[in-house]
């Protein structure tokens, strides 16, 4: 197997392992009432009670506060969509990995500007800035060996 292939074929396994991870963190956005229930039968912590509880009355009187998670999990698919492009050809769409990384950094001002704003817990506010972070990770991982295809003689 050529150093090209090889290279290839850990791109594109890199590239699945983040695509599976956005699309599970978009579905996940769905039944956020339902994953409450079961987080709260799970762990006794005020937060998420809170959290449950505030579901729960949001579902019960107006649920159409919901669809905003509903558009919420809908982006995560259509980002996870624009990879695609990246399989398809790594060099040519390497932009769309750097949007995606820009996207990951950009969770972290987001977390603390408007956790607060939410009165969201600092701690929880960590939790989701982790998000970004993580996400960045396989990013750097791909853009690096993107880079070193790109460089490699056709």
């Amino acid at each position: 197997m050529s150093e090209r292939s090889a290279l290839q074929r850990r791109i594109r396994a890199w590239l699945v392992l983040f695509i599976v991870c956005l699309v599970l963190s978009g579905l996940t956005a769905f039944p956020l009432v339902t994953e409450l229930h079961w987080a709260n039968s799970l762990v006794s912590h005020a937060w998420l009670q809170r959290v449950g509880d505030g579901l729960d009355r949001a579902d019960g009187d107006y649920p159409f506060l919901l669809y905003g998670t509903d558009w919420l999990a809908f982006a995560h698919l259509v980002i996870a969509v624009f990879f695609y492009g990246v399989h398809r050809d790594p060099v040519r769409n390497v932009w769309i990995v750097e949007a995606g990384m820009i996207a990951c950094v950009g969770v972290i001002p987001l977390a603390l500007i408007c956790g607060p704003v939410r009165g969201i817990p600092f701690g929880w506010s960590l939790i989701d800035m982790s998000f970004g972070v993580f996400g960045v990770i396989p990013l750097l991982v791909l853009r690096r060996m993107i880079k070193r295809l790109e460089a490699l003689p056709a």
